[in-house]
């Protein structure tokens, strides 16, 4: 059985529900957290060092910060898409999958996504981890990387309602300690000759539009996890400008210091590559005020880490009911599911730190080239097939409306990726077209792309569309008023 706790409004503690549909009785909130969330979530020092990677890479500042922002916009569109689908749906975003792959056929997907929460909770934890061990001085970043995980553990299995809490309190720490660094690196440093030097190169301003689209891209897995809890009656326009607004604006801040701090620390960003927790340290004065700073990053870090562990652990589960055919799951499962995936994240943490800049580049890069696919068929089938309407007692059930596997889904995921690695830029392997780019890669848009025009006609031919939404026997239309349509249209 459930917890007795609920999530909705009132006294409730614990999350109760995981994968399963959020009824009526527990909708509650506003678009409003949908920004405080995704803008809390960017003020982190991983997004910083993000900004940064575009300057260290080739980059001049000023075109690596249009770069960065072009990226963000276009890939905030395509995460904010997914956020809308929360409201109408009630459910995590990857169980939508069912409807496009098949109950067993989405489990290809989520594996790859897994992967991504993994890697991305392990190198948030690296910088963490030495965030509090500045403040501990224990001389050992692993025990700081051990805290910073079982702080995770505790937010991610609260659940919901704490993780937008937490997101409302990083909005206003990251504002707070960003401002401030901010301050000091234009009263240190002359910014402005910064901006003005080198020139434009295509090639790098190319990685740059990637570095910022791949930022926002990767939030599409577990998006409308975020907002499944809204009223089903919120306009789904609302949801994806909230959404749009907080992860572009607080994305490109963190960038834009990124870049800044990178350029400053010239020749090819040593300084900052050497340290970057120690380097913001320096930056804010030291002292008191350092050890501040090393808390602003902490919690910055902790909003976006518990975001990967709390999709991370519904994914997995995702996963697994596809074979048990369980929609309902425990407390003590989502904990368990929790330490499991923020363990292994730590122990991974600990043994990849070394190399954390030299692969965090290709990390970003390589994952999209696996779930952009994914984003673009669930996009396309949802707002141009099946026109926002889920039948969603099938996903749950292999044997019904949407199967086991669908194959033009799968065929169309695969030509996704294929079709991506020409124009690959990976340590390992170097597509011909990427020679003929100068070096940049642009895998994401392509496969963005070629999967949305292979995968449009094959859907359309062998649709499984429900005629209306079909909402859980029990629980009934969620809300009494049709929520706003959003088409895809603006963003195009």
């Amino acid at each position: 059985m459930q917890a007795s706790t609920r999530t909705g409004g009132g006294g409730q503690r614990v999350e109760r529900r995981s994968i399963d549909f959020v009824p009526a009785g527990e909708r509650h909130g506003s678009p409003r957290q949908q920004f405080t969330l995704w803008f809390g979530a960017n003020m982190q020092i991983t997004a910083i060092v993000d900004g940064a990677l575009a300057v260290l890479f080739g980059a001049d500042a000023l075109w690596a910060i249009l770069g960065l922002l072009l990226g963000n916009l276009l890939g905030g569109a395509v995460m904010a898409l997914h956020a809308a689908q929360g409201p109408k749906l009630g459910l995590p975003q990857m169980i939508s999958s069912r409807a496009q792959f098949g109950v067993f056929g989405a489990v290809i997907p989520l594996v790859l996504v897994i992967v991504m929460y993994l890697g991305f909770a392990a190198t948030g934890t690296v910088l963490a981890g030495q965030a509090i061990d500045q403040i501990t001085r224990t001389g050992v970043p692993a025990v700081g990387m051990v805290i910073f995980g079982a702080l995770t553990v505790l937010v991610a299995t609260l659940g919901y309602k704490y993780i937008h809490l937490l997101g409302r309190i990083s909005t206003v720490v990251g504002v707070v300690g960003f401002t401030y660094l901010g301050v000091r690196l234009f009263t240190s440093q002359d910014v402005g000759a910064m901006l003005a030097s080198g020139s434009f190169e295509f090639p790098t301003f190319l990685l740059a539009v990637s570095l910022g689209a791949g930022w926002q891209l990767t939030y599409g897995p577990y998006v409308a996890d975020y907002s499944r809890y809204l009223p089903a009656s919120t306009p789904a326009r609302k949801t994806f400008l909230a959404a749009f607004a907080g992860t572009v604006l607080g994305s490109q801040w963190s960038m834009t210091l990124g870049a800044l701090f990178a350029s400053m620390a010239l020749p090819k960003g040593q300084r900052f590559l050497d340290g970057q927790v120690a380097f913001l340290g320096n930056l804010s004065g030291g002292g008191l005020i350092a050890v501040v700073i090393y808390l602003v990053i902490v919690t910055g870090k902790l909003t976006v880490n518990t975001l990967n562990a709390y999709g991370g652990y519904m994914t997995m589960l995702t996963s697994v009911t596809a074979f048990t055919r369980q929609a309902v799951t425990s407390s003590r499962t989502r904990f368990a599911y929790v330490v499991g995936f923020i363990g292994l994240s730590v122990l991974i943490a600990v043994l990849a730190s070394p190399d954390f800049i030299a692969n965090f580049k290709n990390f970003v890069l390589l994952l999209l080239m696996v779930f952009i696919p994914w984003s673009s068929i669930n996009l396309v089938d949802y707002y141009l097939v099946s026109k926002e309407r889920v039948d969603i007692p099938a996903l749950y059930d292999p044997n019904g409306r949407y199967g086991r596997w669908n194959a033009p889904a799968l065929i169309s995921y695969a030509v996704g990726i294929v079709a991506q690695i020409p124009f690959l830029a990976q340590t390992l392997y170097t597509g011909p077209m990427t020679e003929v780019l100068g070096g940049s890669d642009i895998s994401w848009l392509v496969g963005l792309v070629v999967t949305a025009v292979v995968f449009y006609p094959l859907a359309k031919r062998s649709s499984r569309a429900s005629e209306e939404m079909i909402y859980p026997a029990d629980v009934g239309t969620p809300d009494a008023d049709k929520p706003e349509r959003l088409s895809a249209a603006p963003v195009a």
